[in-house]
């Protein structure tokens, strides 16, 4: 690595840990532009974490399951790789070149991928960061040189991806972002180190809100409906689950009839929410499941408005979900 002197006594030679925290970003809605930062598109896929290590490879999700079998292919293009290191990334699909949770969620769901749905759903796998090299620890450097070593020191080729940043424009960005319709973007401080924590050195703007939730129960189908009719869903607060409304839109038939299935086999008599519900046709489950879900807004008392749902989550603890506040 090509560092200062400075930047040499802040590296640690240490032996690559087993694991490593990511960082997260915090939501805000006060957009800027700023030359001490960076702004990155806002990949709408799933967190992964790679550990490379002669010819091991670990990939693994936030809440530290392995998506080695689910993304075999890229397992395969990191073996490649020379050096050892540990880098974070998102692992992505694209319909109409705009990256697709809900395309994705065929990957998902799916471990040893047959080579039919390889090529039918090609996943890619975008580094944004990278926290250990060549036997060092490196997140105390900052941003902008752990981005540098990552794009000079490590060979790319699909499926793994560098993804790219500009500088200083994140009003324009953001605005060009929303025109091509995606989901946002990521603003980053590009002084600061790695922090293993959700931290307001990175920062969501989004062009839509949307979010992961709590599935806490479902509705019976009504009419010709197959599966069920809507998802009951809720996040946490002071460790109990409030209630934020049901998901009836968004679902295809296969979802409605295989998310029905998994659920059923979760089904209690009690209410995991923290409020009475009274509907009918109501189905209570153990809070177990993670959905993503679009939304226009929240209303005064916490429910939101005109919900639709993206996808499920398998990369995210249930007790970890709350509801995301601009900071």
């Amino acid at each position: 690595m090509d560092l200062s002197e400075e930047q040499k006594e802040k590296v640690k030679k240490k032996k690559q840990p087993d694991w490593m925290e990511p960082s997260l970003a915090k939501l805000t809605e006060d957009y800027f532009s700023d030359p001490d930062w960076i702004y990155e598109r806002k990949l709408d896929g799933v967190r992964c974490l790679v550990f490379k290590k002669g010819k091991n490879v670990k990939l693994l999700s936030r809440n530290k399951k392995s998506q080695n079998e689910i993304y075999p292919e890229i397992v395969e293009a990191i073996k490649k790789i020379k050096t050892d290191f540990i880098a974070d990334g998102e692992v992505v699909t694209f319909k109409n070149d705009i990256s697709s949770f809900s395309k994705l969620q065929a990957r998902i769901n799916n471990k040893n991928p047959s080579e039919n749905l390889m090529k039918k759903v090609p996943v890619y796998y975008y580094l944004f960061d990278l926290m250990y090299f060549d036997d060092a620890d490196i997140t105390s450097l900052d941003l902008r040189t752990r981005k540098k070593i990552l794009s000079d020191k490590i060979s790319f080729e699909d499926p793994v991806r560098y993804c790219t940043h500009i500088n200083e424009d994140g009003e324009k960005y953001l605005e060009e972002a929303c025109g091509k319709g995606w989901e946002g973007i990521i603003a980053k401080n590009a002084t600061k180190p790695y922090l293993h924590s959700r931290t307001s050195n990175w920062l969501k703007f989004k062009c839509d809100k949307r979010q992961e939730f709590v599935i806490g129960g479902y509705t019976d189908p009504q009419g010709e409906r197959v599966g069920f009719g809507a998802l009951l869903i809720g996040f946490y607060d002071d460790n109990k689950l409030k209630y934020a409304g049901k998901v009836g839109t968004g679902y295809s038939d296969k979802q409605l009839e295989e998310m029905e299935s998994k659920m059923s086999k979760k089904e209690r008599k009690t209410s995991p929410f923290d409020e009475d519900i009274d509907d009918k046709g109501v189905h209570f489950i153990t809070p177990e499941m993670v959905a993503e879900i679009g939304f226009t807004e929240w209303t005064t008392d916490n429910k939101l408005r005109h919900p639709r749902f993206i996808g499920l989550r398998k990369d995210k603890d249930p007790k970890t979900v709350k509801k995301e506040t601009p900071a």
